[in-house]
């Protein structure tokens, strides 16, 4: 049974600002990151253990075609993700982020 999936405010302001990245440097390519972000926390939500084991208690699953990963917390009743973390930034760098965010 899938987990309903929330993201953390800065989690979810990173996707938009990356989304929109991409759409500036070429249509529609925007709406494909955001898809594939879509498609790997479906995955966390549907499979929660499925995703690698990561830092500070998390796990991360990897979005098709982008250098990224979305790290994400389990909880009981929900998975949160903490970041859409681009593979080129400082790990870590999402650590102090709270899971109530």
């Amino acid at each position: 049974m899938s987990k309903p999936v929330r993201f953390h405010r800065e989690a979810l302001q990173e996707l938009t600002a990356e989304a929109v990245y991409y759409e500036s440097q070429s249509s529609g390519l925007g709406a494909r990151f955001a898809g594939e972000v879509e498609a790997a926390t479906r995955i966390a939500s549907e499979f929660p253990e499925m995703g690698a084991p990561y830092k500070h208690g998390t796990r991360r699953v990897f979005p098709r075609k982008f250098p990224f990963s979305v790290v994400y917390r389990i909880q009981p009743e929900e998975i949160v993700v903490l970041a859409v973390a681009p593979d080129a930034r400082k790990p870590g760098y999402w650590r102090d982020r709270k899971t109530n965010g």
